[in-house]
């Protein structure tokens, strides 16, 4: 359906920067680092210059189906592979051992593993490191696709994976913690 007066899709993305909005300060402020950060995104970048994200996930794994639903939300074009083994699929693609989690993703040559919020994904493209890709290991509440109903949202880093396997914090969420900020953490910055 075209809007008189719009670009094709241009009235999807204004409809969905207005439940970002929306959504995040209905939410009493839980998670809007990610759910502002995710509005900005999408509204810099158009969906039609995106790359294709390729998701390999679990059957049936609830968590990174809402995922896949976060990442189309930022305008991603998202092809679904189901598997019931993605440790080839991790292994092919570097994801160092350890710093795994429940689906592995691929786009512009880069993997994405885990829960990674989608204006983190869109940073990287932006940047374009010379990087394998980024990881949220494990599956930390609050993170895309692990929301939770009391608004939980636990503080997590996203890694950049360096060419020789090793890690480096690429962005931090959630609440801040008490101990000594990360040296190149801009703590004015918000993810």
């Amino acid at each position: 359906m075209r809007r008189a007066g719009l670009p094709a899709g241009s009235w999807v993305r204004t409809c969905l920067l207005a439940v970002l909005a929306a959504g995040m300060s209905a939410c009493g402020g839980q998670g809007a680092g990610v759910g502002a950060g995710l509005a900005d995104a999408v509204a810099a970048s158009p969906a039609q210059d995106l790359p294709q994200l390729v998701v390999h996930k679990s059957p049936t794994c609830g968590c990174c189906g809402k995922w896949v639903d976060h990442m189309r939300a930022a305008g991603f074009s998202v092809e679904v592979h189901d598997s019931d083994n993605l440790g080839p699929v991790k292994e092919a693609v570097g994801v160092p051992y350890g710093k795994g989690s429940c689906h592995t993703a691929q786009v512009a040559g880069y993997f994405i593993e885990g829960h990674v919020p989608a204006a983190d994904v869109l940073r990287l493209l932006r940047e374009k490191p010379a990087a394998k890709g980024l990881t949220v290991p494990g599956m930390p509440l609050g993170s895309p696709g692990m929301e939770v109903a009391s608004g939980r949202v636990d503080a997590y880093d996203v890694l950049l994976v360096h060419a020789d396997g090793t890690t480096s914090i690429f962005a931090s969420h959630g609440p801040a913690d008490d101990s000594t900020p990360d040296p190149g953490h801009d703590p004015e910055h918000v993810h």
